[in-house]
């Protein structure tokens, strides 16, 4: 399963759009896939008893997700010049280290002029530190409102980059899976 994280909780946001269209891309390939929604992430329920035995259940059940999955995709939009505080309290909330060592990421990033370039290399740096095996094609959507149309990504070089990646991706995910280098078989 690849989960494909839609990194704020911005109602309406474009990050779930592209999540939506990735989704499609990646179910176009017959490969199994699922959205997670930070919208629905329980920030009020972070009291501090995440970092005991008592977590909340939402916790326990993305951290499951996550260390069942074969690979993340992570729309990553340009919040301040990084990403997302939301993504930031997502990530720090997983398990430690199993959540991301050896897994599997790669990276869409959404933004004005540079297309969310700053924002994903934080993520990267913080995937990288957490030992994940980060995909090198990165997307980047540059002035990302002015593609969308009807809540798609339009624009003709984006929509290749975005389904290359896909493809690509996959790939990557099966050759790790296979050749046992991947986080299920570390352990």
């Amino acid at each position: 399963m690849i989960y494909i994280v839609s990194g704020t909780n911005r109602p309406g946001s474009n990050s779930l759009k592209v999540a939506k269209q990735m989704h499609g891309y990646y179910n176009a390939l017959d490969v199994e896939n699922e959205i997670i929604d930070l919208q629905d992430y329980p920030q009020n329920e972070l009291d501090g008893s995440q970092y005991s035995e008592n977590k909340p259940q939402k916790l326990i059940e993305l951290n499951k997700k996550i260390l069942d999955s074969d690979g993340l995709c992570v729309v990553v939009p340009e919040y301040n010049g990084s990403l997302p505080g939301i993504l930031k309290t997502f990530i720090d909330h997983l398990e430690y280290p199993a959540a991301f060592y050896h897994r599997p990421v790669c990276f869409i990033g959404l933004g004005g002029m540079f297309g969310g370039l700053r924002p994903v290399e934080h993520a990267q740096q913080i995937f990288g530190y957490r030992n994940a095996f980060i995909y090198p094609d990165r997307v980047f959507l540059i002035n990302v409102w002015k593609m969308m149309q009807n809540d798609q990504v339009m624009d003709e070089m984006a929509v290749k980059l975005m389904k290359d990646q896909t493809k690509g991706f996959s790939d990557f995910v099966k050759g790790l899976c296979d050749t046992h280098l991947h986080a299920k078989h570390s352990g």
